[in-house]
């Protein structure tokens, strides 16, 4: 077995959810989020990878 760990990141919300379209909103719910300044840490996974570039301007990461 290989000993391969996934990388991990930080992703806070930084801006609100109100005049935003349904599906961004949806995606901010299924990151774990929904308040501002609310924070998760998660896997880097690509489908992780891809919510967050489509909410990229509502929310900011960093590598842990």
């Amino acid at each position: 077995m290989d000993s391969f760990t996934m990388e991990k990141i930080k992703i806070t919300q930084v801006s609100s959810l109100i005049k935003r379209s349904k599906s961004q909103k949806s995606t901010i719910k299924a990151l774990g989020l929904g308040r501002i300044n609310k924070s998760i840490i998660l896997e880097a996974t690509p489908q992780v990878l891809g919510m967050v570039h489509k909410v990229s301007h509502l929310v900011v990461t960093e590598n842990i």
